[in-house]
């Protein structure tokens, strides 16, 4: 283990639902008065940390190997994904097709994610991770085949898309819990964070990767090249070192355990209320590529470097975004809400830009709002429940994220090809941001809360307050 950091070695306390009236519940075991201590939200972090301390998790040896992997495949992961859509674009000429395979992708995760949260709660982390990445390498690399030999059809990238999806099923809640087996409870926020900047910025570097392949030699090579990538990740993941894992113990198997995760999520506004509003984010606002393809294709006649410009423009807003929230010093609700409602918002003021750079700028802001909701909602569903439960309830938040893309994807995509790309993410951007709205006056009603303007205080002119605090 890395040394904990000098400013926060031993400071912590528990998650508090900041528009609620404490700390939130913890479950007792079944006829006892005790608490269930497999279930207790965890202690974390809450002291700001000195900029050098901005990605502390990077010192724990395991995490970092783990990161370079993932920063690899991340971008390979990009470049397959804006040469897909693509591909199927030029192929079917139609953005609902794009929709589609987007669609299929996540709809396993839709109806078998709870099951691949039991089976992460079951099963070495480690294991599960190596295996879907191998089957990763292998859909990859038939797509790359089928591409480079041009016999490839639309149904062909229907059906690797739909076969990837199953595998996420697997790597995904599988994922999401291994970061804390990595670094511990301590360090779980910032990992957090850190993977989410490794993420942007790969999602920064492949599509502009993946637009000079486009051009320059096609398709299949970004596949091909995320075949290989999957297969350094399951190396690296090989390579780390066991002995400085936190490794849980598997929790036996029993019935009611699916339902048992999903009533303690529910019993949890810091569970609940992020769940909530990723489920209107994921079917509304996820689907950004769909519309961005409609945008550089119908609306900019940008090309395949335009559409992977745009992409990038969004995860340059996103980087920032990820660095931003690993400063954050406290995790709270309203964190949750806010950013929902402004990533829609941004979305909505896209729909009047006048040109591709002004489209651009509102790409970035967007991007930034998107991350900032996506962390913070991460980490307050992660830190809210402790390893016996937490491949659970993983599952099921990544079901709402992800089964909603899948519901979304071909919706927008229709949207946007019958109704015109502005009006797509006018409705993409201006439904998260209502529903944001009304969740924070609903929250803001239950916790007695009101905004606050105070001209003398130039540096927080508007605060949220208590509705009987008068300074």
């Amino acid at each position: 283990m890395a040394p904990p950091p000098p400013s926060a070695a031993n400071v912590s306390q528990p998650v508090v639902d900041s528009l609620s009236a404490g700390p939130m519940p913890v479950t007792n075991q079944p006829g006892t008065n005790k608490p269930d201590t497999a279930t207790q939200p965890l202690a974390v972090v809450s002291e700001k940390l000195p900029w050098r301390h901005t990605f502390i998790s990077l010192k724990v040896p395991n995490f970092r190997i783990f990161a370079i992997g993932h920063f690899i495949a991340v971008i390979a992961v990009w470049m397959q994904r804006i040469a897909q859509d693509w591909m199927v674009l030029q192929l079917s000429g139609s953005v609902t097709a794009v929709g589609i395979t987007v669609a299929l992708q996540f709809l396993p995760s839709l109806f078998l994610g709870p099951w691949g949260g039991m089976i992460a709660d079951r099963f070495a982390k480690r294991k599960i991770l190596i295996i879907c990445q191998s089957a990763a390498a292998i859909l990859a690399a038939a797509l790359a085949a089928l591409s480079l030999t041009r016999v490839v059809e639309v149904w062909h990238v229907y059906v690797i898309a739909l076969l990837l999806g199953f595998v996420t099923v697997l790597d995904q809640p599988a994922r999401q819990v291994f970061v804390n087996e990595l670094v511990g409870p301590k360090y779980l926020r910032n990992a957090i964070s850190v993977n989410s900047t490794t993420f942007q910025l790969g999602g920064l570097i492949g599509p502009a990767l993946a637009g000079w392949l486009l051009t320059a030699v096609g398709a299949g090579w970004a596949f091909a090249g995320n075949a290989v990538a999957c297969c350094s990740t399951a190396t690296m993941l090989f390579i780390l070192r066991k002995d400085q894992l936190h490794i849980s113990q598997p929790t036996p198997r029993r019935k009611g355990m699916l339902r048992e995760g999903l009533n303690y999520a529910l019993s949890k506004p810091t569970i609940y209320w992020p769940w909530l509003m990723a489920g209107f984010v994921a079917v509304f606002a996820m689907s950004l590529p769909v519309l961005l393809a409609a945008f550089a294709d119908h609306v900019y006649d940008a090309g395949a470097g335009g559409y992977g410009l745009l992409n990038a423009m969004v995860a340059l807003g996103a980087l920032t975004g990820a660095v931003a929230s690993a400063r954050r010093r406290q995790l709270r609700l309203r964190s949750v809400v806010v950013s929902a409602g402004l990533y829609g918002l941004m979305l909505v003021l896209s729909a009047a830009m006048p040109s591709m750079v002004w489209f651009c700028v509102a790409m970035v802001l967007a991007g930034f709002w998107c991350l900032m909701f996506l962390t913070a909602a991460n980490q307050m569903v992660q830190t809210s429940s402790n390893m016996g439960i937490r491949g659970r309830v993983m599952s099921l938040y990544l079901v709402v994220l992800i089964g909603g893309q899948a519901i979304g994807g071909p919706v927008m995509g229709w949207l946007a090809e019958h109704l015109g790309p502005q009006l797509g993410i006018l409705i993409a951007g201006g439904v998260p941001a209502t529903a944001a709205a009304v969740v924070a006056v609903v929250l803001a009603r239950r916790s007695s809360l009101q905004l606050k303007v105070d001209l003398r205080d130039r540096r927080r002119v508007v605060r949220i307050v208590e509705r009987t605090q008068t300074a």
